[in-house]
């Protein structure tokens, strides 16, 4: 049953690569049960296809533009996943919509997708996050974790 945990982002332009950052605190602070695997996705558009062969789910970790207060949480599977914000999603020039769908028209969309997120405080230049979204950061991985654990996958702590 492989499962994909997926941060997209781009980490030049602050709260924009929050998926990103998610996924290495993932990385760094716990440890998987082998089905499972990190990637990052960075601005990754057409290329992220492939990442999508083979897996029976996906999680997904980003930015969510949906217009409501900066640090809110966000968490969709695709087919919950609202117009308004599935317009704002975007890997640089090609939107994850655009991926999603191609993934399906090619037949390898995992049976489950889900989408993990905040929406951003600032899409300014700098290298790291808004002080809103390092506040709320523990709260979305405690999700990304929560999902994951659904799924049947085993998380513990890392112990340094």
């Amino acid at each position: 049953m492989p499962i994909k945990v997926l941060g997209l982002g781009n980490i030049l332009l602050s709260d924009e690569g929050l998926g990103v950052h998610a996924l290495w605190e993932l990385r760094d602070r716990y440890e998987f049960s082998p089905e499972i695997e990190l990637i990052d996705g960075g601005t990754g558009g057409l290329f992220l296809l492939s990442e999508f062969e083979g897996v029976d789910k996906l999680l997904i970790i980003d930015a969510i533009s949906g217009g409501k207060e900066p640090g809110t949480i966000y968490s969709f599977s695709l087919e919950e996943l609202p117009q308004t914000v599935a317009e704002k999603l975007s890997l640089h020039e090609v939107s994850l919509l655009d991926v999603l769908q191609l993934a399906r028209l090619k037949g390898c969309l995992p049976e489950e997708v889900k989408l993990i997120g905040m929406e951003p405080a600032s899409l300014e230049w700098g290298g790291e996050l808004t002080e809103v979204a390092k506040k709320k950061l523990p709260e979305l991985i405690n999700l990304v974790l929560s999902q994951l654990r659904k799924w049947g996958v085993e998380v513990r702590k890392r112990v340094s």
